[in-house]
């Protein structure tokens, strides 16, 4: 099955504690039906100081489940994603726009 969300897309997330908030795409994991999104679902990782770097609290962004993030088409509105032939091509296209992504 193709891809709906890609690395880069900016989407937006429909459900959770993030819920509004946009940001691009950085990892899609295809096998664990998840993403990890700039910016959401940020944990603190505490992190061991070694010789070579220091230690603290730093953030991470954590994986969030593909069900819950939307694309976001042209006027900044979340959409859904159609896939359609162009010149022999298949392409993915905002389904509230119409817009070839």
């Amino acid at each position: 099955m193709a891809a709906k969300l890609r690395k880069g897309d900016k989407v937006i997330v429909l459900a959770g504690k993030d819920k509004g908030k946009q940001g691009a795409i950085q990892t899609v994991m295809p096998a664990k039906g998840k993403a990890i999104v700039e910016g959401v679902n940020v944990a603190i990782r505490h992190v061991r100081q070694s010789q070579t770097t220091q230690g603290g609290r730093t953030p991470k962004a954590m994986p969030i489940d593909l069900s819950n993030l939307a694309l976001v088409d042209a006027n900044g509105k979340a959409t859904r994603v159609g896939f359609r032939e162009e010149e022999g091509k298949k392409v993915r296209f905002a389904k509230t726009t119409g817009d070839a992504i």
